[in-house]
C-alpha cells in the first residue's frame, strides 16, 4: 500500500480536452478532484461549478493542494508549469507533445527522477481500444505506414501538424519498430496556417524497418490508421472505427506455391481511451510502476518529431 489513500486531484488548463480530464478525475474513485486551473478564469468557474469543485487562476495556487496534476495547456507552457508540479514532488500527466524542446523535455524526465514523480505523456492512441491485440500478434515489422488525416481547425495551430498529429503516430512507431532510428527522409509544406500543415516522413530503423508516415489537418475527411506488415502477417488499425484486421499465413493454397489467408476483424465497442489514460496515471501513481506512456517515451517521441521539423525546415 502506498501513501496514498485518495489523491488529491486538478487540471491545469480547462479549455476543449481539459475539461474532458477534470471529469475524468471527478469519476474515478481512488481520486478527489480538488480544483481547477485556467487563465481565462471564467472558462475556470463554469467547469468548476459544474463538478462542485474550486476554481483558480493561476496554477501557483494548487502546488500545496494536489498529489498529482493534469496539464492540458497550449504546448508553450507545458515545460514552466510540470516543471513547477515535478519539483514539489507532485506527479504530472502532461498532454502531448511534452514540450517544445527536446532539452526541455529531458529537463522533465530528470525532474520526475530526481523527485521520485510520476511523469506520463498523453499520447492518447496508446489507448485505443483498437491497440488492444496488437502485442499478442506483433513480430518484428517490416513495413509500417500510417496516414493521420484532419479537416483544418484554427485552435490547433500553435503548433504544426508534426508535433499536433503525426506525433502520435511517431510515438506508436518508435513503441514497435523495436531498433534504433537511423535515417529521416521528409516532405512537407504550409497551406493554410504559417506552419507546416501536411508532412510526410520515411523513417528507416537499424534493423531493416521501414515507416512511411503521412499527416495532414487540411483534409475533407477524418483517417486514423496504421498498416504493419510482417514476415507472416499483415495488420490494420483503424483508430477512428476502433477495428483491428489480422491477415496472417493459413494451411493450404490459394492458388499454387501461395498459402491461403487467414483473416479476423475485431470491432470494438465505443471505448474511453481518455478515461483508460487517467485510470493508468492513478494506477502508477499508487502502484509506483511506469506508466504505459512515460516522460522517457514523450521525449523519444518528440526527438523524432523535432528530427523530422529540423530537416523540412532545412528543405
Amino acid at each position: 500500500m502506498t501513501k496514498y489513500e485518495l489523491i488529491r486531484t486538478a487540471v491545469v488548463g480547462v479549455g476543449y480536452l481539459g475539461k474532458f480530464h477534470a471529469e475524468k478525475y471527478a469519476a474515478i474513485p481512488d481520486c478527489q478532484l480538488v480544483a481547477v486551473a485556467d487563465s481565462n478564469f471564467a472558462q475556470a468557474k463554469e467547469v468548476a461549478r459544474r463538478l462542485k469543485v474550486d476554481a483558480v487562476e493561476n496554477y501557483s495556487e494548487l502546488l500545496d493542494q494536489v498529489d498529482a496534476v493534469s496539464i492540458v495547456t497550449p504546448t508553450s507552457i507545458h515545460y514552466e508549469t510540470a516543471s513547477a508540479f515535478l519539483n514539489r514532488g507532485i506527479h504530472v500527466l502532461v498532454e502531448k507533445p511534452i514540450t517544445t524542446t527536446v532539452e526541455q523535455a529531458q529537463q522533465l524526465v530528470d525532474a520526475a527522477r530526481a523527485n521520485n514523480c510520476i511523469l506520463q505523456v498523453g499520447h492518447l492512441e496508446r489507448f485505443n481500444a483498437a491497440m488492444l491485440d496488437l502485442d499478442r500478434v506483433l513480430t518484428t515489422p517490416k513495413f509500417i505506414e500510417t496516414h493521420r488525416l484532419a479537416p483544418y481547425k484554427p485552435r490547433a495551430t500553435d503548433v504544426d501538424v508534426i508535433l499536433d498529429l503525426m506525433i502520435h503516430d511517431i510515438d506508436i512507431i518508435l513503441s514497435i519498430a523495436h531498433a534504433d532510428l537511423v535515417d529521416i527522409a521528409v516532405s512537407g509544406t504550409s497551406v493554410l496556417s504559417n506552419q507546416t500543415d501536411i508532412a510526410n516522413a520515411r523513417l528507416t530503423f537499424a534493423n531493416g524497418c521501414v515507416a512511411n508516415v503521412t499527416a495532414s489537418r487540411i483534409s475533407l475527411k477524418t483517417e486514423r490508421k496504421m498498416r504493419i506488415f510482417q514476415t507472416d502477417a499483415y495488420i490494420s488499425i483503424d483508430f477512428q472505427n476502433r477495428i483491428f484486421s489480422y491477415h496472417r499465413k493459413g494451411d493450404g493454397e490459394m492458388f499454387p506455391g501461395v498459402p491461403n489467408i487467414d483473416s479476423k476483424e475485431t470491432i470494438y465497442e465505443d471505448g474511453d481511451a481518455l478515461l483508460a489514460e487517467i485510470t493508468d496515471f492513478v494506477r502508477c501513481i499508487k502502484s509506483q510502476e511506469q506508466p504505459l506512456v512515460s516522460g522517457l517515451e514523450g521525449l523519444k517521441a518528440l526527438q523524432t518529431a523535432t528530427q523530422i521539423r529540423e530537416l523540412l525546415n532545412r528543405s
